[in-house]
């Protein structure tokens, strides 16, 4: 029964820039362009980074100035979890008597998971709880940032040299006189935003006159390197001593080849992000600001608006004979909704993955409205839609039940799949609507929508 409730099993056909299946839950449905979106079809907007410890906020150009690190919180370099303040009381001398001593309150980092201490690498402790631990230096930082800094200035000299070529080529149609008497081209220029415009107006760059020229000293080879201590072939290793792959890429700046040059990296910053429709440009999922909040302003999951296929009972699947599969199909909206199914065509383009024919009932499938407190309604009437009992298993609230065939036709060890159509009634009631004409109410005009569900049924059975 748990295999049954995987949501891998049935799988909705996304046609956006490029054709995904993937589970219902795992989409978004756009109420503006009535089709469903998956997270390759979307655009990504990040609206606010924040720490998962301390919950602290901060925007974009902040993040990016502290590189996507929070200040205050420390991650555990050996098991990655979250380092706590820890408070002790230690001796220390009189400033008036050195002879006598005092208990002060010092303050170092543990990790209440595998027991780690700030202790353990010899960081000092501290006499204040948050802020100002002691940080290992890099020694290749120099090198490091005069590197950034020279490729920064690659990177701007050829962007100068792409905007030469462009101004070039729009000069060469405007008359040379008429454009330096009247200053005509650099009022073109300034009117391109993010465009130099010492370098656009005389095309050309002097050394020199904006930024000073940066050079690096190449990288030497050395033929001689540190030979290999005495006793490395001898020394006993010491498991615990070593440090981990995973721990030695997660400061590759220092790669620490031992447990006691583990020290506590500041924790990572995460992200909160929308998600808009690349074709119609309105958001599909939007986040509150607040870190503390879960909550969502616009959240268009499609299995809020999209009826929602599942598997309920599978028999034992043979080669060439028909079986019969109950399948449970639920109504995500609160009106009634008008359901029918069709099989994929002979040489259809989204049927690429079937390996069973399938039969499906010809009668179109009514579904009643969600209703959250009908389930508590003892008063409540049941509707009667005219069930037929060879097609509809059983009704129970917005959800039902109903059989297809399915005759599998290869004979293989992969699980056999199924391909259908599904075409029901949608209302866009959340989007604006005109009024009409007449000065009557306005009711949200009912479409049509189809979607292509596949079915993953399982083996075949011995």
């Amino acid at each position: 029964m748990a295999s049954l409730l995987q949501p891998d099993r049935v799988v909705y056909l996304v046609r956006g820039e490029k054709k995904i299946r993937a589970p219902l839950s795992q989409l978004y449905f756009c109420r503006y362009c009535s089709e469903l979106r998956s997270l390759e079809c979307v655009s990504h907007e990040v609206d606010s980074h924040y720490c998962p410890s301390c919950l602290e906020n901060m925007p974009s150009a902040e993040a990016k100035l502290k590189k996507n690190r929070c200040a205050n919180c420390f991650d555990c370099p050996c098991c990655m979890h979250t380092l706590s303040t820890r408070a002790t009381n230690i001796p220390a001398p009189l400033p008036d008597d050195p002879t006598k001593t005092a208990m002060k309150k010092a303050y170092y980092l543990a990790c209440g998971f595998c027991r780690w201490t700030s202790r353990d690498v010899g960081m000092a402790d501290k006499s204040v709880a948050s802020g100002g631990w002691q940080e290992p230096e890099n020694p290749h930082t120099q090198r490091i940032n005069k590197l950034i800094e020279y490729y920064q200035q690659l990177a701007h000299r050829e962007k100068q040299d792409r905007d030469r070529k462009k101004m070039a080529r729009r000069r060469q149609c405007m008359p040379l006189a008429f454009s330096e008497k009247y200053g005509l081209g650099t009022r073109l220029q300034r009117q391109r935003s993010g465009a130099p415009i010492s370098s656009l107006s005389g095309l050309s760059l002097k050394e020199g006159e904006e930024q000073k020229e940066i050079t690096i000293e190449p990288a030497l080879a050395l033929d001689e390197v540190e030979p290999l201590p005495e006793d490395c072939y001898t020394r006993p290793i010491s498991l615990p001593e070593v440090t981990t792959l995973r721990q030695r890429l997660l400061q590759p700046d220092f790669q620490p080849a031992g447990a006691s040059q583990l020290h506590p990296r500041h924790k990572h910053l995460l992200m909160k992000r929308s998600l808009r429709c690349r074709k119609c440009e309105h958001n599909l999922s939007k986040p509150e600001f607040n870190p503390t909040s879960i909550k969502f302003k616009i959240q268009l999951v499609a299995v809020s608006y999209i009826p929602e296929v599942r598997i309920m009972s599978i028999p034992n699947l043979r080669n060439m004979k028909e079986s019969q599969v109950l399948l449970t199909l639920t109504n995500p909206v609160e009106n009634i909704t008008h359901v029918t199914l069709a099989p994929c065509e002979d040489e259809d383009p989204d049927d690429i993955n079937s390996t069973a024919k399938v039969v499906v009932p010809s009668k179109e499938l009514v579904l009643a409205g969600k209703d959250a407190a009908a389930e508590y309604d003892e008063l409540a009437e049941p509707q009667d839609f005219q069930d037929d009992p060879d097609v509809v298993a059983f009704r129970k609230s917005n959800k039902i039940g109903f059989f297809i065939k399915v005759i599998p036709q290869k004979e293989e060890d992969a699980d056999v799949t199924v391909s259908f159509k599904i075409r029901h009634d949608f209302r866009n009631l959340a989007a604006p609507v005109r009024p009409s004409e007449e000065g009557a109410d306005p009711a949200a005009e009912a479409i049509w929508l189809t979607h292509h569900v596949e079915l993953r049924l399982g083996p075949l059975a011995p």
